[in-house]
């Protein structure tokens, strides 16, 4: 079975096991989608989720969240890592988003990787879910693991190792891929200790054989 072979069956195994799997953070709209996401790097979405409602209650639009400073921002979303930095971002993000987008969120990746605080992964998830638009693959620390352990992708970087999925993962299933793999990912395929006898992936997984030949008794990452 060829790389694309495998990695469209690995997509219709776990579309079958998650069903609907989109991102777990709460937004009803682009522009909260695109706040809750640069909230939530180095963060989890649990975590995220629970700044985000007085968030979005104090500044519902780009046009609201543009006028205020940096420091009442940071009051909000200081339980989250790297608090300051991504209060900044957000405000820069809005005021960018009123002066050259009339407050709304683009559809198009080059505009929005012009930015603050978006990077690859954070356009493609706004994108993929919002927009249903395939711009990418998300590549965040489940995906980056699962497909390096798949043999899907081996590269050292999140960004190498989105080049190689868009390579050998259809276009038509990139949205559902990086949804599905990073459910598989907290669920199955953890960092420390993923779940080989109960994974759907078990036989196509060229890394099951280690975790079967050395079971982990510590702290082991693939990737």
């Amino acid at each position: 079975m060829n790389e694309t072979a495998r990695a469209r069956e690995v997509v219709r195994r776990l579309r079958a096991q998650f069903p609907g799997a989109t991102t777990a953070l709460k937004h009803r709209n682009a522009f909260e989608l695109l706040v809750a996401t640069i909230l939530s790097a180095q963060t989890t979405d649990e975590q995220v989720n629970k700044v985000t409602p007085a968030l979005f209650e104090r500044f519902p639009t780009a046009a609201a969240l543009a006028k205020v400073r940096v420091p009442e921002v940071a009051k909000l979303v200081k339980s989250v890592n790297f608090f300051r930095t991504k209060a900044k971002n957000l405000v820069a993000m809005a005021r960018a988003l009123v002066r050259d987008h009339g407050g709304e969120v683009p559809s198009e990746i080059v505009a929005l990787v012009k930015l603050a605080g978006v990077a690859r992964k954070t356009a493609n998830v706004v994108l993929g879910t919002w927009f249903k638009i395939a711009s990418g693959i998300v590549v965040d620390t489940h995906v980056f693991r699962v497909a390096e352990r798949l043999g899907l992708a081996r590269e050292k970087t999140p960004a190498k190792s989105e080049e190689k999925l868009m390579s050998v993962v259809p276009q038509e299933d990139w949205i559902d891929f990086g949804h599905t793999l990073i459910w598989h990912g907290r669920r199955t395929c953890q960092a420390k200790a993923p779940n080989c006898p109960g994974c759907r992936l078990a036989d196509l997984c060229p890394s099951k054989t280690l975790w079967e030949a050395k079971p982990p008794s510590g702290p082991i990452e693939y990737g």
